[in-house]
């Protein structure tokens, strides 16, 4: 440890990066869904085709996907301040062009729109790992869990005030379109969220960690190599597979359930609440989930993060148009899975590489998942075309069953589990 610093000094930089990263990412997420919430609503009212209004909501996992690897490069070289502002700047640009496309009524600004906001979102998935950067590491997931959990407390805010007040606001006080005020409300969460963390996230905590940990000249891998490292190691594979899995299924169900619900004449302001208690499931529990990530062999957690993914979505492959109750329990319980899935497959990651080659590898692990998810967005309007919201529910309940293999191939191949924080190289 460099002599300028001592032990209380670091638990001091420790302390603030959180608070920092607690008051950027409560409005980012709540800027993030939000848009999320109009965006196929939106979509739906400027062309009337269930799939395109599913590829301009899965613009957001494609956008999330297109900045995972040179956001993870940039933040290896430059730190994760400057990686985070630049994200949330173009995610503002993202919000400014999906509220001109509104207004115009213009659907290849909303897609071009979307897709920037997703690289909004690309920083809040890095937020996490910012998180643990300099986390002790028997408090790792907490820490993770902690910073997750008030992206939540803004992400659950976001759909209700997007799809009420804020379209109240559009209508009422603006003389502007309802679906105008979700954007326009995303428009400041993200200027928020960058002016946060480009003034108060000083000193920058991977920088800080790789000062602390010698690695300030070790050189950082290169694209291909983070991905070998990702894949060929065996428990973060697991950990990568968790996330890609729990992202595809959460983003399938999550993006065409507005659309489900419309189709049997709910109001707006009660699809706006089933994806708030969706995101409820998703960060609410975030510091408990991370608690018990820090104390239980991360397969357990991998088996969790299945098993509810399928209830979940089981659940609502059952739910007609015109009821809500097994939507508003189905998606929660997608949610609490996928928070299962990202909180243990995180910290698992964030353990097992060392700090000069963490931020690059993350980035690998975040495309993939991201990547799945767009995947799964991108195709479940496919499939709802072809078929019905019941069939896409029902096939994404079965692909999370997928975990559990994973959970069991440690004992299998005779691989001890471990807890991340034991976890190592």
């Amino acid at each position: 440890m460099p002599e300028t610093l001592s032990e209380p000094d670091v638990a001091t930089v420790r302390k603030r990066t959180r608070w920092v990263l607690i008051f950027s990412v409560f409005p980012a997420g709540m800027g993030m869904t939000a848009t999320f919430a109009a965006t196929s609503l939106a979509a739906k009212e400027m062309t009337d085709n269930d799939a395109l209004a599913t590829l301009a909501a899965t613009m957001t996992a494609i956008g999330g996907a297109a900045a995972a690897l040179p956001l993870g490069a940039h933040m290896a070289d430059h730190g994760r301040r400057s990686g985070l502002l630049r994200a949330w700047t173009v995610g503002t640009g993202g919000a400014i062009l999906a509220f001109t496309a509104v207004l115009m009524q213009f659907y290849p600004f909303l897609l071009l729109g979307v897709f920037c906001v997703g690289v909004g979102q690309g920083a809040s998935l890095a937020a996490r790992y910012a998180a643990a950067d300099l986390a002790e590491p028997q408090h790792r997931a907490r820490d993770i869990g902690i910073v997750m959990w008030a992206s939540s407390i803004g992400s659950v805010l976001g759909p209700t005030v997007a799809l009420g007040g804020a379209g109240w606001i559009a209508i009422n006080v603006l003389d502007l379109r309802e679906l105008a005020g979700p954007f326009l409300m995303a428009i400041l969460a993200f200027v928020i969220a960058a002016s946060v963390v480009n003034t108060q996230l000083r000193p920058d905590p991977l920088l800080l960690a790789k000062e602390l940990g010698s690695a300030t000249d070790v050189k950082r891998p290169s694209l291909g190599q983070s991905f070998r490292n990702l894949f060929t190691h065996r428990l973060a594979a697991i950990a990568v597979l968790a996330m890609a899995v729990g992202q595809g299924v959460m983003v399938a169900v999550m993006t065409v359930t507005p659309l489900h619900m419309d189709d049997g004449d709910h109001e707006a302001r009660i699809i706006g609440l089933v994806i708030s208690l969706h995101v409820v499931g998703m960060y609410f529990f975030s510091p408990v989930v991370g608690w018990i990530v820090d104390r239980v062999p991360s397969t357990v957690m991998v088996a969790a993060a299945g098993i509810t993914l399928f209830i979940g979505a089981e659940m609502a492959s059952h739910t007609d148009p015109e009821d809500k109750l097994g939507v508003f329990i189905g998606l929660f319980l997608v949610g609490l899975g996928w928070s299962f899935a990202m909180i243990s497959g995180a910290a698992l990651i964030s353990a097992v590489f060392d700090v000069s080659e963490r931020a690059s590898v993350q980035g690998a692990a975040d495309f993939t998942m991201v990547t799945a998810g767009a995947s799964g967005g991108l195709l479940s309007g496919v499939i709802v075309e072809a078929t019905d919201y019941h069939t896409l529910s029902h096939w994404a309940a079965v692909l999370a069953l997928s975990l559990l293999a994973a959970a069991v191939y440690p004992t299998v191949t005779r691989i001890r589990p471990r807890t991340p924080a034991a976890a190592g190289g």
